[in-house]
């Protein structure tokens, strides 16, 4: 008999039964994509540090353009160059320019730049017909990230653009959480590792479940193909338990009379909930052993890769105290899209050329629907489904 419950209640049974405090570790800055911050990173300086041109042209007070044409430009006179990379080490006075290079410092008294284009120039005199406003054309400073700023906060995963961040700031060494460590067991007589024999299948749900943790900051134990012998399972429990963080067994997860599973984690520790209300991952397992999380995942690999994506990512975020999953995007539904099983449903869909979702059918024992799938929509247990011109929100696949 199943101990069903909803996949809100399920998330947060997890994360309060599962809840793991990771050690801090420092990382240079070349190892840290894909981690996850552990502390906010706070500026100790502003950036720029000095105010800076955007373009290639003069520095001048914005006050002496006023009014400037085509017919009636702007006279001012050129008393030096700065080039990118220099000390603007003297002072613009009123009637006064300067050349300035992209990116170069503007000098003290000056508050704008004027683009070459809009100016002529020979020997020390500069013709400019546009008026600049105040700061035009001017990075000023602490533009991009001010002094006592919070730059990146605890919880982001560190993609190329926040490492050119903490490069900007001159940070080297990265604050992050330690990888999480999941094992990953699969179970059942009819999974190989090698060539299947008529009545076998592939291993597939180690090989996507360690693909998923990996892509979600996890590292991974790989502990095999195990068969459907109560010794041998439990024995592969034991040993995962000794070194992981965490174990998903793949399989087994049902209610049949070779689904043991969920009496090896009760065995081991306690069972919390055995079942979602939700399609594809009805027969799931959650419980603590040796005062570790296991997941008891179902064998079809869809139903397994869902209940990772929809349950143990969600515990993953609070072990590592990331944002909680939002949509992606809205999307109006092309068709009519069914749905009456009294439990929520997960469905995958792609975009069609006019940017409208339809649904990608599957059954939850082909795992090639995820390639084609573009994202994946969620359906409320008490709904019919949706209708044609709905507009619904798009999870990331």
């Amino acid at each position: 008999m199943l101990n069903v419950v909803n996949k809100e209640q399920a998330v947060r049974i997890v994360n309060e039964q599962g809840a793991l405090s990771l050690p801090i570790q420092k990382v240079s800055l070349a190892d840290a994509l894909g981690r996850t911050l552990a502390e906010d990173i706070v500026s100790c300086e502003n950036i720029p540090a000095f105010e800076r041109t955007t373009v290639d042209g003069f520095a001048v007070h914005a006050a002496d353009t006023f009014g400037a044409s085509e017919s009636v430009p702007a006279q001012l006179e050129i008393v030096g160059e700065i080039l990118m990379g220099e000390n603007a080490d003297f002072v613009l006075k009123s009637g006064q320019c300067a050349r300035i290079s992209t990116g170069g410092m503007l000098p003290q008294g000056a508050d704008a730049a004027v683009m070459v284009e809009r100016t002529d120039s020979q020997g020390s005199l500069c013709l400019v017909y546009q008026a600049a406003a105040p700061f035009e054309n001017v990075t000023r400073t602490g533009d991009d990230i001010a002094c006592g700023a919070c730059a990146l906060s605890k919880g982001t995963v560190l993609t190329a653009a926040s490492i050119g961040v903490l490069a900007a700031l001159g940070v080297r060494e990265v604050p992050v959480f330690r990888k999480p460590v999941l094992a990953i067991i699969s179970t059942g007589d009819e999974i190989v590792e090698g060539t299947p024999q008529p009545g076998q299948m592939r291993d597939v749900n180690t090989h996507l479940l360690a693909a998923a943790a990996q892509a979600h900051g996890c590292q991974v134990q790989c502990c095999g193909v195990i068969r459907d012998e109560r010794s041998a399972i439990q024995s592969a429990l034991s040993a995962a338990l000794e070194t992981a963080d965490a174990v998903l067994i793949s399989g087994g997860s049902s209610a049949g009379a070779r689904d043991m599973t969920v009496s090896v984690i009760e065995e081991a520790g306690e069972v919390f909930f055995h079942g979602i209300a939700m399609k594809p991952g009805k027969p799931t397992i959650f419980g603590m052993a040796g005062g570790k999380p296991v997941f008891g995942l179902p064998g079809h690999p869809l139903a397994a890769y869902f209940v990772f994506r929809l349950v143990v990512c969600a515990w993953l975020a609070s072990v590592l105290r990331q944002p909680a999953d939002v949509p992606c995007r809205s999307a109006a539904a092309a068709v009519n899209i069914p749905s009456n099983h009294g439990r929520e449903e997960y469905l995958c869909v792609k975009y069609t050329p006019n940017g409208e979702i339809v649904p990608v059918h599957t059954k939850s024992g082909i795992v090639s629907v995820l390639t084609e799938a573009q994202g994946f929509l969620k359906i409320e247990r008490n709904a019919e489904g949706v209708f044609k011109g709905e507009t619904v929100e798009i999870y990331e696949i």
